[in-house]
């Protein structure tokens, strides 16, 4: 991991990255990575659920942006997008989110979902709106 401190990678217990089994490999301004288990987070045909693709894309543009805000502020995702390409029924998935703009008061992040084959599973796009840390405001 890059720019981020061990606290906010920790997983805190009950949240919805350690219900969808979410973790983080690599996380900068620029791009962060991270896996999610198929297994658990399926829809009833037993297909990866387009929700947890959605909450992965998310989870990853977010770390991302939240190390771009820097100290004394934070990143909330105002607007995502997601397109599901292809079907998924078991492995992991990895998310690349890989930033686009890096401003002052907003950031964007493409995040694209493959399978253990590499092959294409979701894009996304993500905006995060830069704010005052909520304990300095």
């Amino acid at each position: 991991m890059t720019d981020i401190d061990d606290d906010l990678t920790a997983v805190v217990p009950g949240s919805l990255m350690e219900r969808l089994g979410i973790s983080l490999l690599e996380v900068s301004a620029e791009r962060a990575v991270g896996t999610m288990p198929v297994h658990g987070n399926t829809q009833p045909l037993r297909l990866l659920h387009g929700g947890a693709t959605a909450a992965l894309a998310e989870t990853l543009g977010s770390y991302a942006a939240y190390v771009h805000a820097g100290p004394n502020r934070t990143a909330v995702g105002v607007d995502l997008s997601i397109t599901h390409h292809r079907a998924v029924r078991e492995g992991l998935v990895t998310a690349t989110a890989t930033a686009l703009h890096l401003g002052g008061r907003v950031c964007s992040y493409s995040i694209d979902v493959v399978d253990d084959k590499g092959r294409k599973v979701a894009s996304a796009r993500l905006t995060c709106m830069l704010l005052a840390h909520p304990q300095d405001s």
